[in-house]
């Protein structure tokens, strides 16, 4: 007999619970710093390329050249 009391008065307390609403409020803030974006500077030798290029291209004229 105890024991169904204590199971009615445990069901009684879940089903108020349930019942029952609940609410959580929660609030987040998130800075975001700008970025800073700089420039890049390449520089690439080519002279080479350019000067076999030219030497090529000019290579009929110099052997014409006594």
């Amino acid at each position: 007999m105890r024991t169904q009391k204590t199971m009615i008065l445990f069901t009684t307390l879940c089903l108020l619970c349930a019942c029952t609403k609940h609410e959580i409020e929660s609030r987040s803030e998130v800075q975001v710093a700008p970025v800073e974006i700089k420039p890049i500077h390449i520089t690439i030798d080519i002279n080479i390329k350019v000067d076999r290029a030219l030497d090529n291209f000019f290579e009929d004229i110099d052997k014409a050249q006594p």
